[in-house]
């Protein structure tokens, strides 16, 4: 089996590690090319592997935090995330009362141009 990198094979270390055991026990050889020519079954090409999962683990954890903290301060800042609403807020008072009155979800969602689930996501179900 050929891998482009240690973190193909798994989410986080102890699920590299072990499916690195399972494939060993069905006797499948497991060749990383970012490692090169490491012999990942020997006792020091598991060190390697385990050093590396750990680190690779480490990454992910650490992006996952700056992103974290790349949203609370753009939320901070008072930007709005996500995708840009379709709809204006007379629209949106409109559709409600437009509904109040009996218009159906699928007239709204045609006269406004939106989806029936929007509809029902602004009016909430009325």
């Amino acid at each position: 089996m050929i891998v482009t990198k240690l973190d193909r094979l798994g989410r986080d270390a102890q699920d590299v590690l072990s499916t690195m055991k399972n494939l060993a026990e069905r006797k499948i050889k497991v060749f990383v090319i970012q490692l090169g020519q490491l012999d990942l079954t020997s006792p020091a090409g598991k060190l390697m592997l385990t050093m590396l999962s750990a680190v690779a683990a480490m990454e992910r954890d650490l992006l996952i935090e700056r992103t974290q903290a790349g949203l609370a301060r753009a939320k901070s800042q008072g930007k709005t995330l996500g995708r840009p609403l379709k709809t204006t807020e007379q629209q949106r008072s409109q559709i409600i009362e437009m509904r109040k009155s009996g218009q159906s979800v699928s007239a709204l969602s045609r006269t406004f141009n939106i989806s029936r689930a929007s509809i029902m996501r602004i009016t909430g179900a009325l």
